[in-house]
């Protein structure tokens, strides 16, 4: 269960440009590159940081291509979460959680599934919902059914608990603790110690908060395999032998989503 980073003077653009020109003279300004190229700001094609970083307007860009505040990898989160994917998922539940509160929600974390190819971005997307998914039984749960554990953490002085407050798990990935709900209400803009229950009230709150754990602290061992998701999650909990029946679930809905959406589930699937 679940236990966030910035005016370009005229000659340094002239300086890209002629860098840009230079690494690939014979790239047309409008581009038109082959599929595994970003097409740069400046209307040329490569694979380095001045074509797939800033300003990419297309391909595999780093930051998703043209902008986009919900895109990764040359592919829109919109046109990966379809209506179909995430209504298969929540078939089981009400009506709280829903894609649009989703999307939303990634509006304000532009670098999730970001960063490398369509697939790495569909790998990504896959585990968040591999692990949303056995959080809350298929979205069926809004907060965790045992809460007679407060999960206040007195020794985290800098986050104290506010009196007549739990801060046991809430949202797509329970997120728990005072020490997760402080510093997350603080990134979104909420009252996360003095009011978590927000997080069981607001749809776009509830995936922000998921998606704020999840960039701070899952999205980075993306690379390393789905098992290294699971480690930075619940780790102490189930992996290494602990809880062998809820690993096995988790990565089962990964292999899962990975099949929907096409993609190889990549190696390094348990912990």
């Amino acid at each position: 269960m679940a236990n966030p980073p910035p005016t370009t003077l005229t000659v340094l653009a002239l300086g890209l440009a002629v860098l840009c020109a230079a690494a690939s003279p014979a790239a047309a300004q409008n581009c038109g590159c082959q599929p595994t190229d970003c097409c740069s700001q400046y209307g040329y094609c490569g694979t380095t940081d001045p074509y797939c970083g800033k300003g990419c307007q297309s391909g595999p860009c780093y930051s998703g291509g043209g902008g986009g505040s919900s895109s990764g990898g040359g592919v829109d989160v919109g046109s990966i979460v379809t209506d179909d994917f995430f209504n298969g998922i929540v078939s089981q539940a009400g009506n709280f959680y829903t894609r649009d509160a989703f999307l939303n929600a990634v509006g304000s974390y532009p670098d999730f599934a970001t960063g490398g190819s369509s697939d790495d971005s569909k790998r990504e997307i896959a585990a968040f919902f591999a692990h949303a998914t056995h959080e809350t039984g298929h979205f069926c749960y809004i907060s965790e059914i045992n809460k007679d554990n407060d999960h206040c953490d007195l020794s985290v002085t800098q986050w104290p608990c506010v009196a007549g407050q739990a801060y046991y798990g809430r949202g797509p990935l329970q997120i728990s603790w005072n020490f997760n709900y402080g510093p997350a209400g603080q990134a979104i803009g909420f009252d996360g110690l003095g009011n978590p229950d927000l997080v069981a009230q607001d749809p776009t709150i509830a995936f922000k908060t998921a998606l704020w754990f999840w960039m701070n602290n899952v999205h980075n061992v993306m690379p390393q395999g789905f098992g290294a998701t699971i480690m930075a999650i619940n780790g102490a909990l189930e992996c290494n032998g602990n809880n062998q029946a809820e690993m096995n679930d988790r990565v089962a809905n990964y292999q899962q989503y990975c099949q929907q959406l096409g993609v190889d589930p990549g190696s390094n699937l348990t912990c």
